[in-house]
């Protein structure tokens, strides 16, 4: 493809600049749009199959990308330029000048040398080095008012007026290493972050020749009929074909409220099945298929800021004017411009605003790599403030791998029919329960019967057509209370299986009981020990909630101590309930679950927490998503969080003390506009990798969880 084919297939909106095999650097002046989100964008590239890398400078219109080499991936590139999302612009988007390490050495060698250059030499190089910020000043005082930049600039341009040239380079050179530093960090966090969020599908259910058949997702093509049921994710863009559901879009469009869907309608990857059942028809796979949720991720992990970064910066903002008002009433009061100028070389903004972020991101990015993936700087910063930690019992406090103990036939079936019918109605259900049955049917190598008319009753059971006739399973309640079965003929064995500790689960066909079997969950090796961390580190008040009778209920908290509350029997509503009523008492409230039911107690708390193996709604439902199956992360992950809260108090105070101590200095005429700018920027510096190292030590408390790197990428 030539530059002129290149142009048409961008819509005319860009040009090659530089092309050699496997990388490609465009030109288009929508890279410089005001309200377009770099970062944004370079994920939305970095998800199209093919591309390892994407880089964007909006000063400079271009974007270099790194690929196969693949023609296919060259106009995949192409497009995305041709037909930016209209997620990737939004009113707080801001372009910072892109540092590079050889712009930062070049204007830290200039400052060196600045004093034993000749005049002739030494005023131009000054007045071109400091161009750049002057020019920041000048647009940030026209369409912001005075910030950061202003005083930046301000005090520049006073250097450079008195021919100070050494302090104006030296500031030059301080801004452009803490921007640099700034980004390089930053750059490192979100990396990763973006690599966590690679989608976790591995197998899809799809209809081939009038079957239900399970492929690996990679083995997906256009026009696949892909089928999915309640709390499983859609792995596909594509087109229902069959069914109706309600879909869960917040990781996509950001809306909370359930859509409902029906034929015909277009549906994206990344949303979550909440109610009912789809086949759709798959208009685009594979890592295409990912944008959407790369994209809504980065608009709450990578453009959010939590309430403690946003009063930071307000504080820090407020400040600056401050700082600019003194400067300018010093030189209105004495006419002395060197006072000034030192006046204007500190500023309280700089340290404050560049360490915030600094520490945050860092903290996630510490978090990440201790298997902890959080969405959000909020999510960090709430976990730093909760004292109430409520967790759902089966997957979260026990292993989740229940195993079927008992099969107690009621009518003329024996065991393996009842257990056989069934796994055929579980066979399609992501519950625990369900991969229980159907485990245990397939090793004891039984053939499922077909089963139609699949309906899935979160929480409560499902209902199937076996050869014509309805066949439910399920809890008590649901077979007894809801579809009117008489379970009594169960009533004397239920509670001498349930007093072992055991679930029960039944099963009636054609509106009969036939049979109840029974399953055994076992506690987590480190549930016990991970609860007695969090009381260590904090936590007030510990919560129990569980869907199971009163007796097992109470058996397994007394097993694992330190549970201060337990609530038995509940339903999916009931659990969310009473996190709202537990929030009603103060402070900030964790939930942890991994169930298609805990998505809305996940939704309703403080921080929304869910294990490795949840269920596809319950982890996008979740602000905080363990990446290592063992509970003690939760500690670790409260570690990093008080820490990073720590760093950015000890930050914050050491920037308002120092800068303070410099100001009163200068303002007194004791320190030159030189020194005034070098403890200024040294000390900005100094809180900059204080920040950057610091909330990058990865606790303690770690060397309980054992961290497999190598495991991280590709679990979100």
């Amino acid at each position: 493809m030539n530059a002129r084919e290149s142009s048409a297939a961008c819509g005319g909106h860009c040009s090659v600049a530089h092309e050699i095999p496997g990388r490609i650097r465009l030109r288009s002046r929508r890279l410089y749009d005001p309200e377009l989100d770099v970062a944004y964008l370079q994920a939305v590239v970095e998800a199209l199959p093919g591309v390892t890398q994407a880089r964007i400078n909006p000063r400079a219109f271009s974007m270099t990308v790194e690929y196969d080499g693949n023609p296919h991936t060259r106009t995949r590139v192409l497009g995305v330029l041709r037909d930016i999302p209209a997620e990737a612009y939004f009113a707080g988007a801001r372009h910072a000048a892109q540092a590079s390490l050889s712009g930062v050495v070049t204007q830290g060698v200039s400052a060196v040398l600045t004093p034993f250059l000749p005049e002739h030499i030494k005023a131009p190089l000054s007045w071109l080095l400091g161009l750049g910020t002057i020019n920041d000043g000048l647009l940030t005082l026209l369409t912001e008012g005075v910030k950061v930049e202003v005083l930046d600039a301000s005090a520049v341009g006073f250097s450079l007026l008195r021919r100070d040239y050494s302090t104006a380079n030296a500031i030059v050179a301080m801004l452009g290493l803490g921007e640099y530093l700034e980004q390089w960090t930053e750059q490192k966090s979100n990396d990763l972050l973006k690599n966590l969020l690679r989608p976790s599908v591995e197998h899809v259910w799809v209809e081939r020749d009038a079957r239900e058949v399970q492929v690996p997702f990679g083995s997906l093509g256009v026009g696949d009929i892909v089928i999915c049921g309640a709390g499983e994710l859609v792995p596909v863009d594509g087109t229902v074909a069959d069914g109706e559901a309600a879909l869960n879009q917040s990781s996509i469009t950001g809306e909370s409220l359930p859509v409902h869907v029906r034929p015909g309608d277009d549906v994206l990857s990344g949303a979550v099945v909440e109610d009912g059942r789809l086949k759709i028809i798959a208009r685009t796979v594979g890592g295409e298929t990912s944008m959407a949720r790369i994209g809504r991720f980065l608009e709450n992990s990578l453009r959010s800021k939590s309430s403690s970064q946003t009063r930071t910066d307000e504080l820090a903002d407020r400040l600056v004017p401050v700082t600019f008002a003194l400067g300018l009433g010093l030189f209105a009061l004495t006419r002395d411009i060197r006072r000034a100028a030192s006046v204007l070389t500190v500023d309280y903004s700089c340290a404050i605003k560049l360490a915030s972020p600094v520490a945050v991101k860092s903290g996630m990015y510490t978090a990440g790599h201790c298997g902890v993936l959080l969405k959000g700087s909020q999510a960090l910063d709430n976990l730093a403030r909760i004292d109430t930690v409520v967790f759902d019992k089966t997957g979260t406090l026990t292993r989740g791998n229940l195993k079927v103990t008992d099969l107690i036939p009621l009518t003329d079936m024996d065991e393996h029919e009842l257990l056989a019918l069934a796994a055929g109605a579980e066979e399609h259900y992501s519950h625990p329960v369900a991969r229980a049955v159907v485990a245990e049917a397939q090793q004891r190598g039984l053939t499922l019967p077909p089963i139609s008319q699949v309906d899935f009753i979160v929480a409560h059971g499902v209902s199937a057509f076996v050869q014509g006739e309805q066949v439910l399973v399920g809890s008590r309640h649901f077979l007894e209370d809801d579809e009117g079965v008489d379970c009594f003929a169960a009533a004397s064995f239920a509670r001498r299986l349930r007093g072992q500790g055991k679930s029960l689960l039944y099963v009636a066909r054609q509106g009969v009981l036939a049979g109840v079997i029974a399953l055994r969950d076992q506690l987590r090796p480190e549930a016990a020990e991970a609860l007695a961390l969090l009381k260590e580190r904090g936590i007030r008040n510990i919560v129990m909630l569980t869907g199971d009778h009163k007796d097992t209920a109470q058996a397994i908290a007394e097993q694992l101590g330190c549970i201060d509350e337990v609530h038995w029997e509940l339903k999916p509503d009931d659990k969310a309930d009473i996190v709202r009523r537990l929030q009603s008492r103060g402070g900030l409230l964790a939930f942890a679950g991994d169930g298609v039911n805990d998505a809305p107690a996940l939704i309703s708390a403080d921080v929304g927490i869910c294990m490795p193996g949840g269920a596809d709604l319950a982890r996008e439902a979740a602000q905080v998503v363990l990446l290592e199956d063992n509970l003690k992360a939760l500690a670790v992950a409260r570690d990093i969080a008080t820490h990073t809260q720590h760093v950015l108090r000890r930050s914050f105070q050491a920037a308002v003390g120092i800068n303070s101590a410099v100001l009163l200095l200068a303002a007194a005429g004791r320190l030159s506009p030189v020194t005034s700018a070098f403890m200024h920027n040294a000390s900005t510096l100094g809180i900059l990798g204080y920040a950057a190292a610091s909330g990058g030590r990865k606790p303690a408390s770690v060397r309980h969880v054992r961290t497999q790197h190598d495991s991280v990428k590709g679990v979100a």
